[in-house]
């Protein structure tokens, strides 16, 4: 029995990791899982996977989690701190699926406890990626790629050393947009940005998908994982989603992995790490699918992919000035405030009145990442008024 955490088990991820384990009971024990504010989604879950603990970070729902847990052997606890603590509590292994900069303070606390860490939070590690690795090694945690395109290079990289790639090749479905005019993208809805053709995400990473801005995300991500150099890392428009990622080695062949645009492949993967485990997706049918394409990114009508290549070069305090005014300007395009072609120019706006430093600690990140989101939030004022 692997006993395991989750944090963010209410969103997209966490409900697919909590799928997996309810289908192998003698594989995993859950100890904990955790919320953002959807309280009574936490209480069911950790009811129906007989949890030791529900964490819920906003503190003012604590007293809704204990009475969606009132019969129950399950503790509830709330806030910041008790967050921390249950991501480097008893639990080997811990899923950190808390979406966006949220889940950098617990993630790091699981990583500096020496746990298996199944990461699905790329945010923290685009933030924070040098701090993390660094911890990771020192404390001998295991970082395990849970996104479907770095967990595709892992698998591929399986008995393969690194000084023997090439490079890598990320896939990209390209979004609802790939093949919009820049006019129907100045006039883009939420409901149609967040309207992925394959994959079913959160309305977050679904805009990200939309503008590029989660494979920019995704390219930094791999920079830290895979220790290769930007130039070594390349973007692959693939419609169908099914070619998840390749690996180019240096006598010249590639490694591919496929698989159906399901994120249970991915997270299995990690979960069951070293080894694999049994489940019920669907199985790919490439006689089905019958054609598989492939094309370049088009950079001029999704800057997202160059800023975020520019930041991941520049280094230093870049790439999380990157990820907050990024995160903060899908939030004010979700509300309505702002236009889809809106949210790379703020980003790039951001990054070009971003004094050049380099975090040392956490708190630095963190520290940044406040700036950056006020001094954005301005900017959006300024657009709006």
């Amino acid at each position: 029995m692997r006993k395991i955490t989750i944090l963010g088990a209410t969103g997209s991820i966490g409900k697919s990791t909590l799928d997996l384990v309810k289908q192998a009971p003698d594989r995993f024990e859950v100890v904990a899982l955790t919320a953002s504010t959807n309280a009574r989604a936490l209480a069911e879950a950790a009811r129906s996977t007989h949890a030791k603990l529900a964490v819920i970070a906003d503190e003012t729902c604590l007293e809704e989690l204990e009475a969606g847990l009132a019969g129950t052997d399950c503790r509830a606890a709330a806030g910041e701190q008790a967050l921390v603590d249950v991501a480097s509590g008893e639990a080997e292994l811990v899923m950190a699926a808390i979406v966006g900069v949220a889940g950098l303070v617990p993630t790091m606390a699981a990583v500096e406890a020496g746990k298996t860490v199944a990461l699905a939070n790329k945010e923290a590690l685009v933030t924070a990626g040098a701090l993390m690795t660094g911890a990771a090694a020192a404390k001998g945690a295991t970082l395990l790629p849970v996104d479907s395109e770095h967990n595709a290079i892992f698998q591929c990289l399986a008995a393969n050393r690194v000084d023997e790639v090439a490079r890598i090749i990320l896939t990209a479905s390209g979004g609802p947009f790939r093949t919009a005019t820049e006019e129907q993208m100045r006039t883009a809805t939420p409901a149609e940005a967040i309207a992925h053709p394959n994959w079913d995400m959160g309305a977050k990473v679904s805009v990200d998908s939309a503008t590029l801005m989660n494979k920019g995300l995704e390219l930094i991500e791999a920079h830290h994982l895979f220790g290769l150099p930007s130039d070594r890392i390349e973007i692959l428009v693939h419609p169908q989603s099914v070619v998840h990622s390749l690996v180019e080695f240096v006598d010249g062949s590639q490694l591919a992995q496929l698989g159906p645009p399901d994120m249970r492949v991915p997270i299995a993967y990690a979960l069951a790490w070293p080894d694999r485990m049994e489940t019920n997706v669907r199985r790919l049918d490439l006689g089905a699918v019958a054609r598989l394409d492939f094309e370049q990114p088009d950079e001029k009508r999704f800057p997202a992919l160059r800023l975020a290549r520019a930041a991941l070069c520049e280094g230093g305090s870049a790439p999380a000035v990157l990820n907050a005014a990024n995160e903060v300007a899908v939030a004010s395009f979700l509300e309505g405030r702002i236009r889809f072609t809106d949210i790379s120019g703020l980003v790039e706006r951001a990054l070009a009145s971003d004094p050049p430093r380099s975090p040392e600690n956490i708190e630095d990140v963190i520290d940044i990442d406040r700036e950056t989101r006020s001094k954005t939030r301005s900017m959006i004022e300024e657009l709006c008024a």
